[in-house]
C-alpha cells in the first residue's frame, strides 16, 4: 500500500489508512477521541468526520497533486467520543484530470454520512506559481 498525496496528514486526525487501491478505492478508519468533542452528551464535532471522508477521497485517487474541488454531503446519524468511524471511497467517474468519489462512513456498520467528492489531479502542486 504505496501512499502518495497528503503524506503528512494526522492520523489522530483525519484518520489512519486501512487499504488504498490507486485511482479506485481507499479505507481508512479514525478513532474518535474527547478532542474531537462538542458537548457534554459526548458528541464529535461532524467536521472531524468530514475530515475523514475528504482524506478518504484523496487517498482513493492518490496522486501527489489530488486537490478537492466540490463536495455533495449528507450527514446521516451522530457520532460519538469513542466510536470507530470507518470511510470507504470508490471512483465512479473518471474524465481526464477530474476524479468523482462516493464516500460512506460508517461506525459499527451503520452509514453515518455520504459524500461525493470532485477531485482533480493538477500538473503540480496547488501552491506552485503555474496553477491558478
Amino acid at each position: 500500500m504505496e501512499i502518495l498525496t497528503h503524506k503528512k496528514a494526522a492520523p489522530r486526525l483525519l484518520g489512519s489508512p486501512v487499504r488504498v487501491e490507486r485511482g479506485k478505492r481507499a479505507e481508512v478508519e479514525l478513532l474518535t477521541s474527547e478532542e474531537m468533542v462538542v458537548d457534554s452528551y459526548g458528541l464529535v464535532h461532524g467536521g472531524f468526520t468530514y475530515g475523514l471522508a475528504d482524506y478518504t477521497a484523496m487517498l482513493t485517487v492518490n496522486h501527489p497533486f489530488v486537490v478537492l474541488g466540490k463536495s455533495e454531503s449528507r450527514f446521516i446519524a451522530p457520532v460519538r467520543v469513542g466510536d470507530l468511524m470507518n470511510a470507504v471511497g470508490r471512483v465512479t467517474e473518471e474524465e481526464d484530470r477530474k476524479k468523482t468519489v462516493t464516500v460512506d462512513v460508517q461506525v459499527e456498520g451503520k452509514k453515518v454520512f455520504t459524500g461525493v467528492f470532485t477531485c482533480y489531479v493538477l500538473e503540480k502542486h496547488v501552491l506552485t506559481e503555474s496553477n491558478p
